[in-house]
């Protein structure tokens, strides 16, 4: 069945790759801030609206909302701006838009969050990290303090609400290499690299998977065939958010 879905942060790599695998079948907006890139988002087959995270107000995030039956957040600041412009937009704008669905009259979206492998308390390493995982943890928070600690920050103020459904995909290191259609999902370790594609397809698949509903799952690179890792992690019911 055809679905009303927005995108905030539309004109990103994985957002336009995942317009394009849902819009052909689905009723897809999404946010841009830049109207420049309008064009962009019509060719990936969904509809352009141009809303600033940083500056719109709540209300016009509800009313882009209204009707709607999932929204992707899939927006960030890219690590760059320092820490005032990765607050503005990783968490700021992320808390905006999580309060704009709370305000949705009626039935509210599902929500489904881009986050990050290692996204958690710095001071409670993972106990099914080894020390490759412990040596990526530290390159990653060392590169990108800021984007880690305030991504941490707005997942953990998602956590918990209640007043609608939501999901996190952590995806591990991004690559623009070709899709391979494989990944491991769930509890697992952080080194490998996974395709932009091939995140764009769990994404998709999220679509139709509200069972998948107050889980946060990781996704890496690997060798089982994503529909299947996906089913698994989802019937497995072990979130990945440790706090």
């Amino acid at each position: 069945m055809s679905k009303k879905v927005v995108i905030v942060g539309g004109h990103g790599k994985v957002s336009l790759r995942l317009s394009r695998l849902i819009g052909p079948s689905n009723d897809v907006t999404s946010i841009i801030r830049n109207p420049a890139q309008a064009d962009d988002i019509t060719a990936a087959s969904a509809k352009p609206l141009v809303l600033s995270v940083e500056d719109a107000p709540v209300a016009d995030f509800t009313k882009a909302f209204q009707g709607t039956d999932v929204v992707y957040w899939s927006c960030g600041a890219g690590g760059k701006g320092g820490e005032e412009g990765t607050k503005k937009i990783d968490y700021e704008g992320a808390l905006k838009v999580y309060d704009a669905i709370e305000a949705v009259d009626g039935p509210k979206p599902r929500l489904i969050v881009v986050s990050a492998v290692d996204i958690r308390d710095p001071d409670t390493v993972p106990a099914h990290y080894n020390d490759a995982d412990r040596t990526v943890s530290e390159r990653i928070r060392q590169a990108l303090p800021a984007y880690m600690k305030w991504k941490y920050e707005a997942d953990k103020d998602l956590v918990r609400r209640t007043a609608f459904k939501w999901f996190i995909l952590r995806a591990g290191g991004l690559s623009d290499g070709p899709a391979t259609g494989k990944a491991d999902v769930g509890r697992t370790h952080i080194t490998q690299v996974i395709s932009r594609d091939d995140v764009a397809k769990v994404l998709a698949l999220l679509l139709d998977r509200p069972d998948a509903d107050g889980l946060a799952l990781d996704v890496v690179g690997g060798e089982a065939p994503i529909e299947g890792a996906l089913d698994a992690a989802i019937k497995k019911g072990e979130t990945d958010w440790l706090g």
